[in-house]
């Protein structure tokens, strides 16, 4: 029986096999490794993967196209709400230390999933994505851009992000009323543990009014706080990098132990 897109699940089904080859030599996955693909929809993506790996673990709400999946007994199928997923429960075959996760992600909830793996991150070896490209855009964007806010900051913080292609439309079925593109993103090795949801927070109050100075919203955030420290707030909020947020949020406290699991929260950016 033929599946019919659900809007409500902001379901478009990938369809175009030059696209689906080009992600899957951009994820590159190897016999043996541990991965997770979310929103496998109608397995466009999850076959050749799965003729790739071996084995799939694949995390879908519609349960009509879980139930079809489960057919397939290679595949590990988590039906249920991504937002809801503990991807710290999803233990990496040995000898992997990690696991990775690709997808084509709803364009509805893209940035809630994104801020939702966060606290995973340390766990996870890489994360390759369909998105909408107006999304990626945001998240690669560089300071004084348009494009560049909280999404950026709290991204560009803990992983490299790299935007690899853009696809059309005419890729899908139903075809989107938008363009999308694939993001590479990979956990930085080395960064500053803070408290995701304290520095979602911070980002989120700077970027409250972005075409004022950061004295009105930000500075009195800090006022109430008792800062006493340095920091610039004669600028607007798009001029101030990744780095400087971090500092000013390692000021603020705002440091987990390196040992300790990165906690934080799910909220959508804004």
């Amino acid at each position: 029986m033929k599946h019919i897109p659900r809007k409500r699940f902001g379901q478009h089904f990938l369809a175009d096999p030059a696209v689906i080859d080009a992600i899957v030599r951009a994820i590159d996955p190897r016999p043996g490794q541990t991965m997770v693909e979310i929103g496998p929809g109608l397995a466009a993506l999850t076959e050749p993967l799965l003729e790739r790996l071996g084995r799939l673990t694949v995390i879908e709400l519609d349960r009509d196209l879980a139930a079809r999946l489960r057919a397939r007994p290679q595949l590990s199928v988590i039906e249920a709400d991504v937002l809801k997923v503990d991807f710290g429960a999803i233990r990496p075959a040995p000898p992997a230390t990690r696991i990775r996760v690709c997808g084509n992600l709803p364009y509805n909830i893209s940035s809630p999933i994104l801020f939702h793996l966060l606290p995973f991150a340390a766990g996870i070896e890489d994360q390759h994505f369909m998105l909408q490209k107006e999304v990626v855009d945001r998240m690669v964007a560089a300071p004084c851009s348009a494009d560049y806010g909280r999404l950026s900051v709290m991204l560009q913080w803990r992983y490299v992000l790299e935007h690899l292609f853009d696809v059309p439309p005419a890729a899908f079925e139903p075809p989107p009323r938008v363009h999308s593109a694939v993001v590479r993103m990979v956990p930085r090795a080395e960064f500053e543990p803070l408290r995701v949801a304290a520095l979602s927070e911070l980002v989120q109050v700077a970027f409250s009014q972005r075409r004022k100075l950061l004295r009105h919203a930000l500075g009195r955030w800090l006022e109430a706080r008792a800062f006493a420290g340095a920091f610039d707030l004669q600028r607007r909020a798009e001029e101030v990098p990744v780095d400087e947020y971090v500092a000013l949020a390692l000021a603020l406290g705002f440091r987990t132990p390196p040992a300790a699991p990165e906690s934080g929260a799910s909220a959508a950016p804004g």
